[in-house]
């Protein structure tokens, strides 16, 4: 990845958050973008954690639930401020990635995708069974944030969805730019090497256990403040959020984008967001159609969409 490539898609990103609602028909894609937002900021997490360090989490919806849970918690039990919620969600998630890390960063393999797996498991019954505190499956309302009482104060009258839109847009244009820079630091460089070869990179001096546990823990922090978004935006939250599919899903959209890539991944975000909007035309078939539409891609564009499209373009310019 050039220099120049992470200034284009910065530029493309922030483009794209700029641009976007001249496209919406309605308001409600409003809504829709700052999902896609979201979701982005959290594979962004997995490109992290899978495209550069070459480790797999099929847990990471545990975190996004952590981040989402804290901001709905915290003001009730600590009386914190929604925005500091965010901030203890993070570091909660990053202590908890450290601690849970060390054992399992051990293995290797599907050995680690079962244990992380297990990890999202047990956060997701945490959340259902402890009632008490939780509000079990019937989820628990989270405070209002009250950003949208300073921007309107200060003479900006936006609607609910077009601040979260924007609010969604900033946390994932930061999000990429923070994976962009790391991908080229001394730290990035030691997870592409022992992505590319965990033996070459010890014989290099790459601490191994180190890099790795470093990446799990940065995955951790971006899908927390994931979860705290997505939390705040729609104001309640469930333990849907931490639940196994969502893991699942996150990281189908980095695979199916392109996880080797910040853009790839966000792009595999936005796909997965919006096609079942577009899928609805098919009724009771749009799970069929969305799976069937996942497995072409994965046979025949194995690096994900993304760079497969960009080396056909490349090609046909020859």
């Amino acid at each position: 990845m050039k220099l120049g490539t992470k200034h284009t898609t910065l530029l493309f990103l922030i483009l794209l958050v700029i641009a976007a609602p001249f496209f919406f028909p309605s308001a409600y894609y409003f809504r829709i973008g700052s999902l896609v937002f979201v979701n982005g900021l959290a594979v962004t997490g997995i490109v992290i954690l899978t495209g550069y360090a070459g480790q797999i989490s099929l847990g990471h919806a545990g975190f996004v639930g952590i981040g989402a849970y804290a901001c709905a918690l915290a003001p009730a039990y600590l009386g914190l401020h929604p925005a500091l919620a965010v901030l203890l969600g993070a570091a909660l998630s990053a202590i908890i990635a450290y601690l849970v890390g060390r054992p399992i960063l051990r293995l290797k393999g599907y050995y680690l995708a079962v244990a992380s797996l297990g990890f999202g498991i047990l956060v997701a019954m945490v959340l259902t069974n402890e009632r008490d505190i939780t509000k079990g499956p019937d989820g628990i309302e989270v405070p209002d944030l009250g950003i949208r009482a300073l921007v309107k104060a200060s003479g900006l009258d936006l609607s609910n969805s077009e601040l979260w839109y924007i609010l969604s847009g900033l946390c994932m244009i930061l999000g990429a730019w923070l994976a962009l820079n790391l991908y080229d630091s001394p730290t990035g460089r030691a997870l592409r090497a022992l992505h590319g070869s965990e033996v070459a990179a010890r014989t290099v001096g790459v601490d191994i256990a180190r890099y790795k546990l470093q990446a799990f823990v940065i995955s951790a922090v971006y899908a927390s403040v994931s979860g705290s978004l997505i939390a705040l935006q729609n104001k309640f939250v469930t333990p849907e959020v931490a639940g196994y599919m969502h893991s699942i899903e996150l990281v189908t959209m980095a695979v199916l984008g392109g996880a080797g890539s910040v853009l790839g991944a966000i792009f595999g975000a936005a796909i997965l967001t919006l096609l079942p909007q577009a899928l609805t035309i098919f009724a009771e078939y749009e799970q069929i159609m969305l799976g069937l539409i996942m497995m072409l891609v994965m046979i025949y564009m194995r690096e994900g969409l993304l760079p497969s499209l960009a080396r056909l373009v490349r090609g046909s310019g020859e």
